[in-house]
C-alpha cells in the first residue's frame, strides 16, 4: 500500500478513500433566529454518548448558513429512508428555496422535523469544535423520534446513494485491485 505524507496528500484521493466507507444520510434542520428555516445534507452524523446522550455533525466553514448554525440553540437530525433520495438532494444544494414544497413538524424544541424520516433526534445545542475547513457540532439529545414503519435506509456510497441488498455488489474500478500495493 503506498503511504503519503499529509502535504502531499492529494485531495480527490483522499476523497475517494473517504468515500470507501458507507454512511447513512440525514439532513440537520433549525430555526435560526429570525426565524427562517435551516437544513443540509450531511453524511458526518455520528454518536458520541450514550450518557449524556449527545451525537454529533460537521459543517463546512465555507457553507452560506454557517454562520446562522453557529447561533442555532436547537437543531434535529433527521434519519432519511430510501424513499427520501429526492429530498436530500434538495436539502444538499447551497442555496435556494429547500423547503419548498416540504411539510415539517415543529419539534419540541421548535426544530423542523421531517415526516417520514427513520428516526429524528432533537438537540440541543452542547459544544462546537474546530475540525480543519469544517466545525464539529455536539448536541445533547433531548428528544427522540422512532419511525414505527421499517424502511430501509439512504445509504452514501462511493459517491453515490446505494441500497443494502445490492448496492455493494459493483465491481471495483477498472485497474483495481483489492490489495494493489500490500
Amino acid at each position: 500500500m503506498q503511504a503519503a505524507s499529509a502535504e502531499s496528500l492529494d485531495e480527490r484521493r483522499f476523497r475517494d478513500a473517504l468515500g470507501a466507507f458507507p454512511t447513512g444520510v440525514a439532513i440537520v434542520t433549525a430555526a435560526a433566529d429570525s426565524g427562517e428555516r435551516l437544513g443540509m445534507t450531511v453524511s458526518s452524523f455520528n454518536s458520541v454518548s450514550l450518557s449524556p446522550p449527545l451525537v454529533l455533525f460537521s459543517l463546512a466553514r465555507r457553507a452560506h448558513s454557517f454562520a446562522a448554525w453557529c447561533r442555532t440553540r436547537h437543531y434535529a437530525v433527521n434519519i432519511l429512508s430510501r424513499d427520501q433520495e429526492q429530498l436530500s438532494n434538495r436539502f444538499a444544494r447551497a442555496l435556494g428555496d429547500k423547503w419548498a414544497d416540504t411539510v415539517a413538524i415543529d419539534g419540541a424544541t421548535g426544530a423542523p422535523l421531517l415526516p417520514n424520516a427513520l428516526a429524528a433526534f432533537e438537540c440541543a445545542a452542547h459544544a462546537r469544535h474546530d475540525g480543519g475547513d469544517h466545525a464539529i457540532f455536539v448536541g445533547r439529545v433531548v428528544a427522540l423520534h422512532l419511525s414505527a414503519q421499517r424502511h430501509e435506509p439512504l445509504i452514501f456510497f462511493g459517491g453515490r446513494y446505494r441500497r443494502l441488498d445490492t448496492g455493494f455488489q459493483d465491481p471495483l474500478p477498472q485497474g483495481a485491485s483489492m490489495f494493489e500495493g500490500w
